[in-house]
């Protein structure tokens, strides 16, 4: 199958994948220019499909509502890939429904063309796995619920069991899911705790959708955040905080060698990692330009106390 073709089956996919798609955006999937993207959505007008066209510097591209391709058939490297996937999930023990994992095998394996049916039985007849199974079962179920919060960007109930063993329920903002280390993990804003948590995914008894909606953190790193609070030790917070003032004048109120400075259009964004989060809150306290806490929620508490105890001292 030429190279052409197979870019211009792409974007075909591309435009039914997406209600609305830029031509730059197309451009970028494939890596071609602004020019071939033309090229191939005059090329699909010209069989018949329906794609309607925005003018302008910010235009896009769209299939006709309610027009639907027929299904596209997979080009071999396409099957190969999609077969190994699967087999790579089901021997590593994934927590996806088993049943939904063999029932896509079966499928690729009746519906591909006659000269690839014989390559996909070789493939699952010959390819074998001595994975290292992760430590921890996870329920498919709480894995799907997770992902869909994130997604969706709405909270979940959950029941979580501590190390000992005590259950509690849990409201969170889920804000990713990630493997580390043979766990699966999701990070996310705790109501209860009113901060960032890490939760083990195989401790979670029980997890819900709820109708509750939040805003995400903008390019919050789920996976950086798991791995640096996991290799750090226990009781150390992630502190971060924006200075009103110059780059300059915020060096010169925080000890040296503290945490790290960064200028953006907000302010000097402050950061570091604390065990002591009252000795935080007093170096704040001394600063002469306005401050803004990000995170944890605890330093704002930290702050608060302190602000009691001067009142109880000045009243006293």
């Amino acid at each position: 199958m030429s190279g052409t073709v197979v870019r211009v089956l792409a974007v075909l996919e591309l435009l039914q994948a997406n209600k609305r798609i830029t031509g730059a955006e197309i451009a970028d999937r494939l890596g071609v220019d602004a020019r071939s993207v033309r090229r191939y959505i005059k090329q699909i007008q010209e069989m018949g499909v329906p794609v309607e066209s925005e003018q302008g510097r910010y235009g896009a591209y769209r299939l006709d509502t309610g027009y639907r391709l027929p299904p596209l058939m997979f080009r071999e490297e396409e099957i190969i890939a999609l077969t190994i996937g699967l087999m790579v999930v089901r021997a590593y023990q994934f927590p996806l429904d088993a049943a939904s994992v063999t029932a896509a095998l079966a499928k690729i394996q009746r519906t591909v063309p006659k000269q690839f049916f014989d390559q996909v039985r070789a493939i699952q007849d010959v390819m074998h796995f001595h994975p290292i199974f992760p430590a921890s079962t996870v329920a498919h179920t709480v894995v799907d619920t997770v992902a869909r919060g994130v997604w969706q960007h709405t909270s979940i109930q959950m029941t979580y069991a501590s190390r000992k063993g005590d259950d509690t329920a849990r409201l969170i903002d889920p804000y990713g899911v990630v493997v580390y280390e043979g766990h699966w993990y999701t990070v996310g804003y705790c109501h209860l705790r009113t901060d960032l948590r890490i939760f083990r995914l195989d401790r979670v008894t029980d997890a819900r959708a709820t109708k509750h909606a939040f805003t995400p953190r903008p390019d919050f790193d789920a996976m950086d955040y798991v791995v640096r609070s996991l290799s750090e030790p226990q009781g150390f917070k992630q502190v971060e905080v924006l200075f009103d003032t110059t780059l300059s004048e915020a060096k010169q109120a925080m000890p040296p060698g503290l945490g790290t400075f960064e200028e953006t259009e907000d302010g000097i964004l402050f950061q570091c990692r604390a065990l002591r989060l009252d000795w935080i809150a007093a170096l704040l306290l001394n600063t002469d330009f306005p401050v803004r806490i990000l995170q944890p929620e605890d330093l704002k508490n930290e702050l608060r106390r302190l602000v009691q105890r001067a009142s109880d001292i000045i009243d006293t």
